[in-house]
């Protein structure tokens, strides 16, 4: 019994040997795409899609964008934007008392009229924040804040831009080209806001280029955070959680404000954002996580409200920032969903069934990210989706084609067992039966002889024809020796049955003789049963009345039970025509067929007997259990 179990779990692991090694590589390929960047931007594009699927968020009432549209250049009529008006409006905009000021627009040069009025006005805005930009472009362009402003009124307006042109990532600090330290425009502005609200910033002490205000730690970008791979991390970098909301923040015009249309409460200890918002303006930026109409005709001015009020609602409403998972967990993350395909290839062998299981478990995937994102964690979706895809998908289609090589490799060596068996049945029988004659004192005579030889030489002839026909047919029949065909889709008692009247019929002479027969042909437990395994057992009745016939002289009485008897199916065929003394005498009629059946009831896992008849004879009974044979297949 152990020996049997230790076989089974063998055979089964040396299957999943097989695929495991391709099952292995797909997962090794999957990773090595991602460790040179080719799942990249995959990857960027669903985390922009997962970003954009997020519940909708409430505006953010804290931040006031002033844009200076078209309407107010035209009625203006002058563009840059002189410095009388920037004036004008900051000093407007300080009757109401807003917490803190942004002015994101470029003053390195004087704007006539009204310069030295708006150099009066920055003065006396204490709070107000200005811009500049340190990290040179491609052309080596860059530009300088008011120089009536003190460092900490000054941050960087400077954008990191993926290889796809969208921004998902916000520079916070930065060394510009003398070593300086700097903070960005946005970092100065929740800065100041939260210092309202007795909250400061510090550094980490663990990590000198991190930052924190209070509790929040704003974690901090890595190389390989997320779905990026190898990009530069320089400077102290958040990804940006924007807000997710067709209008996230209050936008009201320059005329607006100039006229005092405009809600008072919007603007008092709120956070105010000056900026072009004008087409000629050309400040755009490109982002795909952005749930606007046209994300690729964002204002810059927007990106920084959406840093903005990523940093203040993180330390005042707890809302999440963007986490990652260390490279560990996540490449761990990715072969477990690997495994998981592979598991799922090698288990269901329906092709319907295995497509269906995929789509589920990409399905549980997508959402397990989602949910993911929503509560501020981004881990790889694209390599665990193209993993399980490859490795259920390929692996299914891969044991398909293995079993099938394996079916095609049986059935050739059946029609090599089915050739020797036919052989062995018919002409070795007449053969053994022309020789026992003409080697006993009757003899035979020419006219019988001659008889004898041309049945021998139909039978050799008629090996050829049904092993042809059987190779050429559908694997569900099954060719007597008078050549009728059974179809072993039947029930196996009915089969059973035409196969005994098939042999009665073509060897008439012989059973005629026999004075009392008696058979049971009654519904087996078939249901776990193979074509092949019923046609072994056809086989096998063929065998057991050919033996009769063979070894049997005298009989005159006959038994065949093919039934159920206490839970076991049992084919039973038992004659009264020798003696046998001993089991040595049993031995010496035992040949080929015993080995072909000792092999079906291994199969089966039942048992095969031949043992002495009371008070002549042989009896020759298969068994099996079907329940047995259940828990073997299972």
């Amino acid at each position: 019994m152990v020996r049997r179990i230790w076989r089974i779990i063998n055979s089964k692991n040396q299957v999943w040997r097989v695929g495991l090694l391709p099952g292995i590589s797909a997962i090794a390929f999957v990773i090595a795409l991602r460790l040179v960047g080719s799942l990249q931007f995959l990857e960027l594009a669903a985390y922009d899609t997962l970003m954009r699927l997020r519940p909708q968020e409430k505006i953010d009432e804290r931040i006031l964008i002033v844009g200076i549209n078209e309407k107010d250049i035209n009625r203006v009529k002058s563009y840059p934007i002189p410095d009388r008006d920037l004036a004008l409006l900051l000093n407007k905009l300080k009757t109401y008392k807003p917490a803190v000021i942004g002015l994101d627009i470029i003053r390195d040069l004087p704007q006539e009229p009204g310069h030295t009025e708006l150099v009066t006005t920055l003065a006396e805005t204490k709070n107000l924040i200005a811009v500049e930009k340190v990290l040179p472009d491609l052309s080596g362009f860059t530009f300088n804040p008011p120089r009536t402003l003190t460092p900490e009124q000054v941050g960087f307006s400077d954008a990191l831009i993926d290889g796809d042109g969208k921004q998902r990532r916000s520079l916070l600090a930065t060394s510009n080209s003398n070593g300086e330290w700097k903070l960005s425009f946005s970092l100065r502005l929740a800065q100041i806001y939260l210092k309202t609200k007795n909250i400061a910033l510090d550094n980490v002490d663990e990590d000198p280029y991190s930052m924190r205000f209070g509790v929040t730690k704003l974690p901090r970008f890595q190389p390989n955070s997320g779905g990026y791979i190898q990009t530069d991390a320089g400077g102290s970098q958040i990804l940006i959680n924007f807000r997710n909301c067709r209008k996230p923040f209050h936008t009201v015009s320059l005329t607006e404000i100039q006229s005092g249309k405009v809600n008072p409460d919007w603007i008092r200890g709120k956070i105010v954002l000056i900026a072009m918002t004008s087409p000629s303006a050309k400040d755009y930026v490109n982002s795909s996580a952005i749930n606007s109409e046209n994300p690729a005709l964002n204002y810059g001015v927007e990106i920084q409200a959406h840093v903005v009020s990523q940093l203040v609602s993180a330390v005042l409403d707890n809302r999440p920032m963007i986490n990652v998972w260390g490279d560990g967990w996540e490449y761990l993350w990715i072969i477990s969903w690997g495994i998981l395909g592979l598991s799922l290839g090698r288990g269901i062998r329906n092709p319907l069934k295995i497509l269906l299981y995929i789509i589920i478990a990409n399905i549980c995937l997508f959402f397990i990210c989602y949910g993911l994102i929503i509560i501020g964690w981004w881990i790889p979706i694209v390599p665990a989706c193209l993993i399980l895809v490859f490795n259920g998908i390929g692996l299914a289609a891969f044991y398909r084609y293995d079993e099938a090589l394996r079916d095609r490799i049986q059935y050739r060596q059946l029609i090599i067992d089915q050739v020797f068996d036919t052989i062995h049945s018919h002409p070795l029988q007449t053969l053994n039966i022309i020789l026992r004659e003409v080697q006993s004192d009757e003899g035979l005579s020419n006219q019988e002889l001659v008889s004898q030889l041309q049945q021998l030489n139909q039978e050799l002839r008629d090996v050829y024809d049904l092993v042809r026909k059987e190779a050429a047919t559908e694997l569900n029949n099954f060719y007597s020796p008078q050549e009728q065909r059974l179809d072993l889709s039947q029930p196996l008692d009915e089969i059973l049955f035409e196969v005994y009247n098939d042999i009665l019929e073509r060897d008439y002479s012989f059973f005629k003789n026999i004075k009392q027969k008696i058979f049971k042909f009654e519904p087996m437990d078939e249901c776990n049963l193979s074509i092949e395994q019923k046609r072994s057992l056809c086989r096998f009745l063929e065998e057991a009345l050919r033996n009769v016939k063979k070894y049997a002289d005298g009989t005159n009485r006959l038994e065949i039970i093919c039934s159920q008897e206490d839970g076991k199916n049992v084919i039973r065929v038992a004659d009264n025509g020798l003696k046998i003394e001993t089991m040595a005498d049993l031995s010496s009629h035992s040949g080929f067929g015993t080995k072909l059946a000792k092999n079906l009831a291994k199969q089966l896992r039942g048992e095969f007997k031949r043992y002495p008849n009371t008070p002549r004879g042989i009896v020759c009974q298969l068994t099996w259990s079907a329940r047995k044979l259940w828990f073997w297949r299972f």
